[in-house]
């Protein structure tokens, strides 16, 4: 069985983009070297459509989370919360929340109550349409 190499050197290299076939020490290591060659886009994929290029991503279930604020504190701490325990966040009251989208942080919004929920009016988006793989919007 032939000695696998982990790594080409220039001359390997050269070697196999110089020419279609590569030869070892015996006629078991020939190897064909074809060059790779890329179909051209089609301008009516959903990829390259523009405006329709995401239609086919609306129904993909993705998470959103509304951060009121965060804190540190020891797990002793941790365990005594219980019922009534009030935790203190870095945030004030009134002060925008932070809204993510799978992680990433995408907006701030203001709480709201609608009924007997709780919800965020979306007051500052943080990134543009582009960022968001979006087609720009036209005004």
């Amino acid at each position: 069985m032939a000695k696998k190499a982990t790594h080409l050197t220039a001359e390997e290299i050269q070697a196999l983009i110089g020419s279609n076939v590569v030869s070892g020490t015996d006629n078991e290591d020939l190897v064909e070297v074809k060059r790779v060659e890329f179909a051209d886009l089609d301008v009516e994929s959903p990829v390259a459509a523009g405006s329709n290029s995401v239609k086919f991503l609306f129904d993909v279930p993705m998470t959103v989370e509304a951060l009121l604020g965060s804190t540190e504190v020891s797990i002793k701490d941790v365990l005594e919360i219980g019922p009534g325990s009030v935790v203190e966040l870095d945030k004030t009251y009134g002060e925008p929340v932070d809204i993510y989208l799978n992680g990433r942080l995408v907006a701030r919004g203001d709480v709201v109550i609608v009924g007997e929920q709780f919800g965020v009016k979306v007051t500052e988006i943080l990134v543009s349409p582009e960022e968001m793989g979006l087609p720009a919007v036209k005004e």
